[in-house]
């Protein structure tokens, strides 16, 4: 795989099964993405969007077919391993924040770069120059519930960059947020990318927001076109 590539899947398949009901929700994606670069992936709810973000970020396994993320085949790693390569070259944002609610926002951002064995004093100098890049400053001990939605998600991103990724993986980043700041959550993630060069991959409903995007594509019945 090119250096300039940071994650990328070929031939990728997935069957979820039950008894004798096999339905095929990926039927063989081929996908590259540029470090750096910002793809979107739309189509209808239940088109298998949220399968292939879990197959790339290797929380889930493929029926048949390879993701490689910077340069290393998850499918000749361990578990450990993969949880590991995750850790440091990947990040993650949902539609639902998942902050802990006991944990202000500076301890949440902190948190992975603790389980990766960083010294508190690092991981939080980190958290901390990570939560001012996304406008956070003032609100670094505030508990998840003392935010706003938009500040919620927010200090959700700083926690996936705060491992510095090569790629992040967003699943509908904005969909639980009113117009207004989706598109100030938006705009965010699109100064972080610049400012760090990390490639985002952002699975959205929102049309609007896609289009501002370097190159999308849509899941159509188990495949994906380029939209471009």
């Amino acid at each position: 795989m090119s250096d300039s590539i940071a994650l990328a899947c070929s031939r990728l398949k997935k069957t979820f099964s039950e008894g004798d009901l096999h339905v095929e929700v990926l039927k063989g994606v081929d996908l590259e993405v540029n470090k750096g670069s910002c793809i979107g992936v739309v189509g209808s709810s239940g088109s298998g969007k949220s399968t292939l973000l879990h197959l790339l970020g290797g929380l889930d396994k493929p029926t048949s077919g390879e993701v490689t993320v910077s340069g290393s085949n998850l499918s000749a790693l361990s578990e450990l391993e993969i949880g590991r390569l995750r850790n440091r070259k990947l990040g993650f944002v949902y539609q639902f924040h998942h902050l802990l609610p006991e944990f202000t926002a500076l301890e949440n951002v902190a948190l992975p770069l603790l389980v990766r064995g960083e010294a508190p004093k690092t991981a939080q100098d980190a958290a901390a120059e990570i939560l001012a890049e996304t406008g956070l400053q003032d609100r670094m001990g505030h508990k998840p519930g003392e935010l706003s939605g938009g500040e919620r998600q927010r200090a959700a991103i700083a926690r996936a960059l705060v491992t510095k990724p090569q790629c992040i993986l967003a699943d509908e980043p904005t969909g639980n947020l009113d117009e207004q700041t989706a598109a100030r959550v938006f705009s965010v993630m699109m100064e972080l990318n610049k400012t760090y060069g990390v490639s985002l991959i952002m699975v959205t409903h929102n049309m609007s927001l896609s289009n501002r995007l370097d190159q999308v594509y849509e899941l159509s019945e188990g495949i994906l076109h380029n939209r471009s």
